[in-house]
């Protein structure tokens, strides 16, 4: 590999802000350059590649797609972790799952990065429904997240807030050379259901969720491209449903009609 390019000018910049925002909504602050040089350095380095410019110049033609899907899984990934933001799955035992009717049960999780989270609610959805229908969907923008997820193997640093009775009964402890990790077992594993999707663009299927987890992505769009995305997520949940969204993230406008349970916890009112 050859040395990493030194950092991007703030011209070619603009040009990745361009890109990304026009392909997946993501709006890039200047601050973030570090971040972006941080996450394509190394590809420019294994590419042969100099200067930022004529690597933007090769994900941008029309015959770049291959690379601009990667340099997109790049920039997209976030570590994440098994019951992270507790008080959404503490909310979805006691006051979702009790209330709802004995028919299927369908869950949305439309950012679910390297799968933690979808895994995470199928365990909660094995242990209060175990005989009831119900579903796990999990999307993602990054093929490459994709894929690391349906193979559920994690380090066991990522599961360290799972409760005890569920690790020791839906995770299998690797040895050998996978030793420090551990496996999601493959009954819960091909719960979970995940695809590649975009946010920003509209729904391909009329689907109905009961609930969808939107956790953790909105803080990268501004506030035009917030409104696509949740007015896209939004129309696939049922009335009656519920939306959890990250801590951070403030809905202030956003969501017009729906009831506000918590500052992330917002539902979808009846007719």
């Amino acid at each position: 590999m050859r040395e990493r390019p030194a950092e991007a000018s703030d011209q070619e910049m603009r040009l990745f802000q361009q890109l990304f925002y026009q392909h997946v909504g993501i709006h890039l602050a200047e601050s973030k350059k570090p971040l972006l040089c941080g996450r394509l350095g190394n590809r420019l380095a294994e590419l042969g590649i100099t200067r930022y410019r004529d690597y933007h110049d090769l994900i941008a033609a029309p015959d770049g797609v291959e690379e601009r899907q990667r340099a997109i899984d790049l920039i997209t990934t976030n570590e994440t972790y098994f019951f992270r933001e507790p008080h959404h799955f503490e909310f979805m035992q006691k006051e979702v799952v009790p209330n709802v009717p004995p028919h299927g049960f369908d869950v949305w999780s439309a950012a679910c990065s390297t799968g933690e989270e979808p895994y995470t609610i199928a365990m909660l959805l094995q242990e209060l429904r175990p005989g009831a229908p119900w579903r796990v969907v999990a999307s993602d923008v990054s093929s490459r997240v994709l894929r690391y997820a349906r193979r559920g193997l994690y380090p066991m640093s990522r599961g360290q807030k799972i409760p005890h009775t569920y690790l020791k009964r839906y995770c299998l402890k690797g040895i050998g050379e996978y030793q420090g990790h551990f496996l999601v077992e493959r009954a819960l594993r091909e719960r979970v259901e995940f695809k590649q999707t975009n946010l920003t663009e509209a729904p391909r299927h009329n689907a109905r969720f009961d609930v969808i987890f939107l956790r953790n992505v909105l803080i990268y769009f501004d506030r035009p491209t917030k409104q696509k995305v949740l007015a896209n997520v939004t129309s696939q949940l049922r009335p009656g449903g519920w939306l959890f969204v990250g801590h951070s993230e403030s809905m202030n406008g956003l969501l017009e009609g729906f009831e506000s349970w918590a500052p992330s916890i917002h539902r979808k009112p009846l007719p």
